[in-house]
């Protein structure tokens, strides 16, 4: 088992806004790690991130980046349709990825990147659904798994944002929102989800012309549960992620952000924040911190390559079930023994 350096060289592929806060969390908040190279099909973009950190080289190609010396380990957070060949590149040279969401696009990239990972007969992959390193979610995980509230019945999900980017459709509600429920109801209840339908009113005043916004998303799983997701992405008011579990002997709720409420001038309150960058900072450092930890000791922890796959499969039934009405089984190929 290789042994990592004391301080881990990251090469980050995409200087986007998110890859871009992710330079800043390594090299601001992250212990044991430093980026050393950043990469982007924008040169000048990947230089003005580069020129903040001391020794970051600038790359437009990632292999490039991923031959160098000083790279030990990579953060893919590029578009999603550059993933696979990001991912097969970074196999190629055994290193270790935190790839954000999606995995890939699609269940057959998905699956590719899977099997190529099979090959190599480890993991090389986390993927990043930070909500998993969410306090909120991570003592709703902890108290579920303690079993004192019996079996999980329901998942009631809760998912807006202020406003739709541009260029937003219908289907990217689904495919780069309501991705995260999926990855969070395979986690917290322990069960794949098998069936999806979605439900849609008429569309908000609020969202842009053509997209069918909000929308109402229910889940069939495995274990026998039904979930369902409020997916709101242009509400107007605020970004918040909310949760509620129903089980046989009690109910748990997470994401009501009142931590701090004011009382003045007649009125009480709180803020509701803006942004999932602003929700989930401090997920999104703990994610970071722990890829960087586990990766020192040569090991991958973490949401898997299966779970990457498994959501983006559960996407494409979801799609189908927006466009065409009813509801669309899930179907998933047998579990390979690596991600037991």
């Amino acid at each position: 088992m290789t042994q990592r350096p004391h301080t881990l060289g990251v090469a980050v592929i995409g200087t986007g806004r998110m890859g871009a806060d992710h330079v800043r969390r390594i090299q601001e908040v992250t212990s044991g790690a430093r980026v050393t190279a950043v990469v982007d099909v924008d040169a000048e973009r990947a230089k003005s991130v580069a020129a903040r950190v001391d020794g970051c080289t600038v790359h437009t190609d990632p292999a490039a980046a991923m031959a160098s010396a000083d790279v030990d380990a990579v953060i893919v957070a590029s578009p999603g349709p550059a993933h696979e060949a990001a991912l097969l590149a970074a196999f190629e040279h055994d290193l270790p990825v935190l790839c954000e969401k999606p995995l890939t696009p699609d269940a057959a990239s998905a699956l590719r990147v899977l099997q190529a990972e099979q090959k190599l007969g480890r993991r090389r992959v986390q993927v990043g659904f930070m909500r998993r390193y969410d306090a909120e979610y991570m003592k709703l995980k902890s108290l579920l798994e303690t079993g004192q509230l019996g079996r999980p019945l329901m998942l009631h999900n809760r998912h807006r944002n202020v406003a739709s980017p541009p260029g937003w459709t219908s289907e990217m509600l689904i495919n780069d929102s309501v991705t995260h429920e999926m990855d969070v109801t395979r986690w917290l209840l322990g069960h794949e989800i098998t069936a999806v339908t979605v439900l849609a009113p008429t569309p908000s005043a609020n969202a842009p012309d053509g997209i069918r916004d909000p929308q109402f998303v229910v889940f069939e799983t495995d274990g026998g549960a039904i979930v369902d997701v409020e997916i709101y992405v242009n509400c107007g008011f605020g970004y918040q992620v909310q949760a509620e579990v129903v089980c046989e002997r009690g109910t748990a709720r997470v994401g009501d952000g009142h931590a701090m409420v004011t009382n003045a001038a007649g009125r009480w309150g709180g803020i509701i924040a803006q942004d999932y960058i602003e929700r989930f900072a401090d997920a999104y450092d703990r994610e970071v911190q722990a890829w960087v930890d586990a990766t020192r000791r040569d090991e991958v922890t973490g949401p898997s390559a299966w779970d990457g796959y498994a959501v983006a499969a559960v996407c494409e039934a979801a799609v189908r079930a927006l466009e065409e009405g009813g509801r669309m089984r899930v179907e998933l190929v047998e579990r390979p023994a690596l991600y037991d």
